[in-house]
């Protein structure tokens, strides 16, 4: 079971303390009482969904043997508009920059992420739409 200890700092600031003990500050904006001082909760969703399956894809495809010069990903996501406001979709789209990277081992590496491996898109995929695509740059 995971644990998770979070404590009221002051105004709308909160720290998360995890197992692991590196600590995340959450804040609000001004205009609801925050400082804007640290990312927002459903700001840290995105931000794991992106860790989470970022992990897994290098982790693939380094196991694979295929090397990348750089990598990131970009998340684009809507929210419902009534309460609760949950992600309702959700895309990831993943960059590669390298020479000669395999398309197919790109789109095997995602695929088992997104599908296999990543607690975090399983349980996004679990409340709304959940899409993907990817591009390769050769660098």
């Amino acid at each position: 079971m995971a644990k998770v200890e979070v404590k009221w700092i002051d105004g709308m600031r909160f720290v998360a303390i995890p197992e692991s003990g590196h600590a995340v500050i959450m804040d609000s904006s001004e205009d609801k009482g925050g400082l804007d001082s640290g990312p927002r909760p459903m700001e840290l969703l995105l931000i794991s969904l992106a860790g989470c399956t970022g992990m897994d894809v290098i982790y693939i495809l380094k196991k694979m043997r295929v090397q990348v010069q750089g990598f990131e990903l970009k998340i684009d996501a809507e929210r419902k508009q009534e309460h609760p406001r949950y992600y309702s979709k959700v895309h990831v789209k993943y960059v590669f920059y390298g020479k000669d990277i395999p398309e197919d081992k790109v789109k095997q590496a995602i695929e088992l992420s997104q599908h296999k491996y990543c607690s975090v898109s399983a349980t996004m995929r679990a409340v709304g739409e959940l899409t993907y695509s990817f591009e390769i740059k050769e660098a």
